[in-house]
């Protein structure tokens, strides 16, 4: 009795690598398009008015996004001091934010974007009280 010939590939093989492709390509995509950190709800900060006088806004509570840019100070007992670039359309403005010791588990690295919580203090001195990286 002669053998048959193959017809290629079965169908169920086809179908199986479909399935597996766009499982990758979703799963993938949802990985990838995530904010890594929890929403911050709360009043965005008008960076014109902080610029101007940010002292006016003393004792008020504002959440801010944007990218670190550099590290200006740290004591392991007071705390660091970074600077914040945040972005406005196409031009962009740098906010100094005070990072206490109480937040000094979260480790800042520069150029990654992170959205903080913070209080202006005496002197116009932001102040972050909670911290998540987007």
């Amino acid at each position: 009795m002669p053998r048959r010939a193959s017809s290629g590939i079965n169908p169920s093989v086809i179908i199986g690598v479909i399935v597996l492709v766009a499982a990758a390509f979703f799963g993938g995509k949802m990985l990838f398009s995530q904010k890594t950190g929890k929403e911050l709800d709360g009043t965005q900060l008008n960076m014109r008015s902080a610029i101007e006088n940010a002292n006016s806004l003393r004792g008020n509570e504002y959440v801010v996004e944007g990218k670190i840019d550099d590290q200006l100070d740290w004591d392991a007992d007071l705390g660091q001091v970074i600077s914040l670039k945040v972005a406005d359309g196409d031009r962009a403005d740098f906010l100094p934010i005070e990072i206490p010791p109480a937040l000094s588990n979260i480790n800042i690295e520069r150029e990654q974007n992170y959205a903080f919580r913070i209080r202006f203090r005496q002197g116009g001195i932001a102040v972050a009280e909670e911290i998540t990286r987007r």
